[in-house]
């Protein structure tokens, strides 16, 4: 179940949102393994658990909270970047296709006309890059948010299944 590292590291949104997709499966089973071992483990335990059993059930809190944590920040700090980004590279394509649009509807001849659509459809096509960087960004936000939460399911699973 383990890799190394991503295959995916790219900066095509598909690769980063199909890496997301392997690592929430990776999660997945991981969580679906811990969660037996842990429900079985509470079974046999009943009323009164051992040391070693309180200990495990009191981690299971405390990761809980830690990784929320962790990964809230890793979401926020994330988050601030690429609003930054991606807010000033959305308000320079909206200006520069406003400014395009004025400058195709003030055009004086059908030469001036071309032109200045081909402008237009330039500014245009700006724009989509943004849309395509905001899908690869998103995937980006929501890996950092997965990072902590998967790490813990898969070494949890890893170590709970040796014992």
């Amino acid at each position: 179940m383990k890799r190394s590292r991503s295959i995916f590291g790219s900066s095509n949104p598909f690769l980063a949102w199909a890496d997301l997709a392997w690592k929430v499966s990776e999660m997945s089973l991981a969580s679906a393994q811990v969660v037996a071992h842990r429900t079985a483990r509470m079974a046999v335990a009943g009323p009164l658990p051992n040391a070693r059993d309180r200990d495990e059930f009191t981690r299971m809190g405390l990761e809980k909270i830690e990784a929320a944590t962790e990964s809230a920040e890793a979401m926020a700090a994330h988050w601030t970047t690429m609003n930054l980004k991606l807010g000033t590279s959305a308000l320079r394509h909206m200006v520069t296709g406003s400014a395009a649009t004025a400058s195709l509807a003030a055009s004086r001849d059908f030469g001036q006309f071309v032109a200045r659509q081909a402008k237009l459809a330039e500014a245009m096509s700006g724009a989509t890059t943004t849309a395509h960087a905001w899908s690869g960004s998103t995937a980006r936000l929501a890996q950092r948010g997965l990072k902590p939460i998967h790490a813990r399911a898969t070494a949890n699973a890893r170590r709970l299944g040796k014992g």
